[in-house]
């Protein structure tokens, strides 16, 4: 009786929620295929429990903004070339990158130049719907399949003419320990006069030391207002030093922690959230904590803000297609103003309830027959059968 080989798959992701969506998958296409797999790649700590031992630090990789992009270059030109020779001399059977496009989408430029007959994957669709939509008829030269985890992209990757895509859906709507948190949120009794307040600042070094600053200035204003909140700070293992370095200094206390149980468990006793723009926010929605949205974007990001084409930068508010979270950007950043949008939030009244309506239609929309890792597993083998 023979035995299949392994599978061998070459695999990026440099941030945590892409670490996390890659783990899913390969565990899905190990249980679909009944095959052992090998990983090539870069990730994280969800990925090596699944066998991968990364090429370097994914946080290296994990950067926000143009400006930071830019000041690292160097390094980020060498990781670039090591990635893609990695992979190259792997022979896998597929590639699969996973969002990070800055640094995902040269890596597969290279490993499509190199050898064509090696399928990429793109899991986690560019945001082509929201500025340079230009790139998405420019994927189809490196891309052979989008696996898309919002439920408008593959119609928008059509209409701009991009590769074939696939709606697999996105974990966390299917994420049971995220379902649990939302069901400890509509069981817990509240104490508005005693908040706990989750400070959500980002999972990128360059992204958690512009957003602690501001936080703690709203921080600020909410004791100056007489609230005593509750500070809980659920982080990622490779900005935790910079995190505790920084909360330090704050003149209250602050609960830290790491890991997803912690960090669900957080968001399970949560009255409201600060959260840096990003996947985070969609987790409050889906576990029903009413939140700010806040994002201090670059020099460069800001001269060209006129080339963004999309509405709004809050996942919740895309996927209901409706105002539902406030957002503050660059200069909309004043501690003052999100400090009164929480205390909005935490007390019982018009805002909190509109937002939980909101979270409602999300949720609903996210909703997909089987879990998001398992239909991406299907789409992953079925692209591989045809290769």
């Amino acid at each position: 009786m023979s035995v299949s080989p392994p599978l061998r798959i070459g695999i990026i992701a440099g941030e945590e929620s892409g670490d996390i969506l890659g783990a899913d998958l390969v565990a899905a296409i190990k249980e679909q295929s009944g095959r052992d797999v090998e990983l090539v790649g870069v990730g994280g700590l969800h990925l090596a429990e699944q066998g991968l031992k990364s090429l370097f630090d994914p946080g290296e990789i994990a950067l926000m903004g143009v400006t930071a992009i830019i000041m690292r270059l160097p390094g980020l030109l060498a990781r670039i070339a090591q990635t893609a020779r990695a992979l190259v001399q792997a022979r896998p059977d597929i590639v699969i990158i996973i969002d990070g496009p800055d640094f995902t989408h040269r890596v597969a430029r290279r490993i499509r130049a190199a050898n064509a007959s090696i399928p990429i994957i793109d899991y986690v669709c560019p945001s082509v719907w929201a500025w340079r939509p230009q790139r998405a008829k420019a994927m189809r030269g490196y891309i052979d399949h989008v696996l898309c985890i919002l439920p408008f992209e593959v119609e928008a990757l059509c209409r701009l003419d991009g590769p074939a895509a696939t709606y697999v859906g996105h974990r966390l709507a299917s994420d049971i320990t995220l379902r649990e948190a939302h069901a400890a949120q509509t069981r817990r009794h509240r104490e508005p006069s005693a908040p706990n307040l989750v400070l959500l600042p980002g999972s990128r070094r360059s992204e958690v030391r512009a957003m602690l600053p501001f936080f703690r200035e709203t921080v600020e204003v909410l004791f100056a207002e007489g609230l005593k909140p509750r500070l809980m700070l659920p982080t990622v293992a490779h900005v935790e030093g910079i995190v505790r370095e920084a909360v330090s200094a704050w003149p209250w206390p602050v609960e830290i922690s790491t890991g997803l149980p912690s960090r669900y468990r957080a968001f399970g006793e949560a009255d409201a959230a600060l959260a840096a723009s990003g996947t985070v926010t969609l987790e409050l929605a889906i576990a029903g904590v009413p939140l700010v949205s806040a994002y201090k974007g670059d020099v460069i990001m800001w001269l060209v803000r006129s080339l963004i084409t999309t509405w709004s930068g809050s996942l919740p508010n895309l996927i209901a297609d409706r105002p539902v979270v406030p957002e503050l950007y660059n200069d909309m950043l004043r501690p003052n103003l999100a400090a009164r949008h929480l205390m909005a939030l935490i007390e019982e009244g018009a805002q909190r309830d509109a937002q939980l309506s909101g979270f409602a239609v999300v949720r609903h929309r996210m909703e997909t027959p089987r879990p998001s890792g398992e239909i991406a597993a299907q789409a992953t083998l079925s692209l591989l059968r045809k290769a």
